[in-house]
């Protein structure tokens, strides 16, 4: 039952921070298609939007490793170490990232400084989600633990063509997620048809996206198709997230900014559910396996962590709705 809790845990604050924490790094991407015209428009309405969540949004990312560190150690140690390479350069594209954003809003001298602040910022919001894409197809393509020299071990795990193509469908994805948020972000027509435009655009992408992780599974030898096939929950998350590809469009063309962002949030919800599903009991596919039962702590470590998790949960979760109203109650845009 423990094992079960918090696993349940760190599914959702994975999720979360897809959801939430993947719409920002989305919102980075989407700087680096505004085009010239009205472009610092579009930029104040992408600033006005992260600046009062960007750092809040990083909590259920700290949730996520708690609950790994502390609740499956051994996964975290495999994981840490294996891929210790991605890892880096996802957390060097965190930092960059938000000193990126800070500095150019706090700097008051408009100059090259700013340039260079937004350039990083777009870079690092591609590069962090691709890396964490990276990572995520790595666990699923079972080349842990192989053996071998540094290579072998540290590198043949997360390089491949498979590892990529997930690392550049969870960039679509965000960036997907960024464009339907924006859309309710402002009033001006000109400026939601626009991000609205990019939302369709970036879905189509994630759809392509999705279709190239399958081909690079079987390029690399890895049965993706076929297991989807097997396993019925995976195969059932597929089909509605592909499902709520009409409402959705639908949506955003009638302007019904809330109806999409429950839909796009729902999409990403449910690509996650089906990697979930198709992954259980499996961790960190590996020569040998990692399952949540070989990687989880005692009961002694566990039960006080879920309790430690519950108590979190009340105080925490008031708190960001508290923010979220606060800072986003007079949101326009919004179809109620």
């Amino acid at each position: 039952m423990y094992i079960e809790a918090a696993a349940g845990y760190l599914g959702v604050s994975v999720v979360l921070y897809a959801v939430f924490g993947g719409a920002d790094f989305g919102a980075g991407m989407q700087e680096a298609f505004l085009g010239a015209h009205r472009r610092a428009e579009q930029r104040d309405v992408i600033t006005e939007a992260m600046g009062p969540v960007w750092e809040a949004n990083h909590i259920w990312l700290i949730i996520a490793l708690v609950v790994l560190f502390n609740g499956f150690p051994r996964a975290f140690s495999t994981l840490s170490v294996a891929f210790h390479l991605p890892l880096i350069v996802m957390l060097l594209g965190i930092v960059l990232r938000g000193c990126s954003f800070t500095f150019r809003h706090y700097d008051t001298h408009k100059d090259q400084s700013h340039a260079v602040y937004s350039a990083l910022f777009a870079a690092a919001s591609f590069l962090t989600p691709f890396m964490l894409g990276v990572v995520a197809g790595g666990m699923m393509l079972g080349r842990v633990g192989a053996g071998g020299g540094y290579l072998e071990r540290y590198v043949l795990p997360w390089a491949s063509a498979f590892s990529a193509a997930v690392g550049l469908f969870v960039c679509a994805l965000f960036a997907f997620l960024a464009a339907v948020y924006l859309v309710g972000e402002t009033e001006d027509a000109e400026l939601r048809g626009r991000f609205a435009g990019r939302a369709k655009v970036a879905n189509g992408l994630s759809v392509g996206a999705g279709g190239l992780v399958f081909l690079a599974a079987q390029a690399d030898g890895f049965p993706l198709v076929q297991r989807f096939l097997a396993h019925p929950a995976s195969l059932a998350c597929m089909v509605l997230a592909t499902a709520a590809l009409a409402p959705l469009w639908v949506a955003l063309s009638k302007g019904r900014t809330s109806t999409a962002r429950v839909l796009a949030a729902s999409q990403v919800a449910l690509v996650l559910g089906g990697w979930f599903a198709l992954q259980y009991p499996v961790l960190i596919a590996a020569s040998e396996p990692i399952t949540l039962a070989s990687a989880a702590a005692p009961d002694a470590v566990l039960r006080p962590l879920l309790y430690a998790l519950i108590a979190g949960t009340v105080l925490v979760l008031p708190v960001l709705v508290f923010l979220l109203r606060v800072f986003k109650m007079r949101t326009p845009g919004h179809d109620g």
